[in-house]
């Protein structure tokens, strides 16, 4: 999942996580996780590359653990590899190059993109708890469509659009997301989401972790579609991402 600043990824995202219980395992943005750790943040090119750098190999490694700790499980990923090419001060293909691979390499790492529009571009402040997020609506703009650009050479490319009303924004993202997880070999009867597509609306504040998983005799779990080589990309902001009115 990716998408610019403000966008409510990881809103969709750890919802779905409730949806679909253990057959998915939510890979958490290396970039949140080193800026609120401490590393240091500086807006020079120099100290710019040197920190895209750092969240390149984070990200990477991150997905690569969470792949051997879950091992048939789709991994959910809160923005991928790709992402620091948008952030990078110059061009996208020195960025792929001064790490050493490619564009197309990266994206081969993932199954499928999710990409949620900023809240930004209909004009909404992207205020956030997230102590991460410093960047303005029109950074966050400019940010957007930057990524956009270079995630939709993806083939599964799928863009959750800005909508006034937050709540059918999420809706969309999920029902987007429980699609690709079909498509990507989970059966209906190993697990089985709430079918958000349907008529009724998904009861989004129902706890359901886990529930849509069974286990063998031996522990294993029945809910598996095989090793993950990479990931399913699908990406998330945390809560408190979005200023968008609920209807």
């Amino acid at each position: 999942m990716t998408g610019g600043p403000g966008g409510g990824k990881t809103t969709a995202a750890d919802l779905f996580c409730r949806e679909i219980g253990e057959c998915v395992a939510l890979v958490p943005e290396a970039a949140t996780m080193l800026f609120t750790g401490g590393f240091p943040r500086v807006d020079t090119p120099a100290a710019v590359r040197a920190a895209q750098a750092a969240i390149f190999h984070v990200q990477r490694n991150h997905e690569d653990v969470y792949a051997a700790l879950y091992p048939g499980r789709i991994l959910l990923c809160d923005r991928g590899t790709v992402d620091g090419a948008a952030y990078w001060p110059g061009d996208v293909d020195d960025f792929f190059a001064g790490l050493g691979t490619s564009l197309a390499d990266e994206l081969a790492r993932y199954d499928a993109v999710v990409f949620f529009e900023t809240a930004a571009a209909g004009g909404h402040d992207i205020v956030s708890a997230n102590s991460a997020r410093i960047e303005t609506a029109s950074e966050a703009v400019r940010l957007d469509q930057r990524l956009r650009q270079i995630w939709s050479r993806h083939p599964r490319f799928h863009p959750v659009a800005h909508n006034p009303s937050f709540f059918q924004k999420i809706t969309a993202g999920l029902v987007a997301i429980e699609r690709l997880v079909r498509e990507l070999g989970l059966s209906d009867e190993s697990c089985a989401a709430t079918d958000l597509g349907s008529s009724q609306t998904p009861d989004l504040g129902a706890d359901r972790l886990g529930r849509h998983c069974t286990r063998a005799g031996d522990g294993g779990e029945v809910c598996s579609r095989r090793p993950v080589p990479g990931s399913a990309h699908i990406s998330s902001s945390p809560p408190g991402d979005h200023q968008e009115k609920l209807p």
